[in-house]
């Protein structure tokens, strides 16, 4: 569940509420029962990385074909050998 970010127009108070996406808006502050907007955040983004999911690089990594270092001479992680070789034995 998300977390809101709220301002009170009559107070200037600022508070946050843990929400469900689904639950109504705040709209009187909790302090002076004034009105509330509620604020723009920049979120809690994520992103998915994984095995065979070409690392989240369209499709350049293992997944799709092998390491890029032999098409382009790098790799998606900025190696200076194919992933496959790792520095430590085994696989990237």
């Amino acid at each position: 569940m998300p977390t809101y970010t709220y301002r009170c127009h009559a107070c200037g108070q600022i508070f946050q509420r843990f929400q469900s996406m689904g639950d109504a808006s705040v709209v009187v502050c909790p302090d002076c029962g004034g009105p509330v907007e509620r604020l723009i955040g920049g979120g809690g983004g994520f992103i998915m990385k994984g095995y065979g999911q070409g690392g989240g690089r369209g499709g350049r990594g293992r997944g799709a074909g092998g390491c890029a270092f032999e098409r382009t001479g790098r790799t998606c992680c900025g190696r200076s050998e194919p992933c496959d070789r790792s520095r430590w034995g085994g696989g990237h």
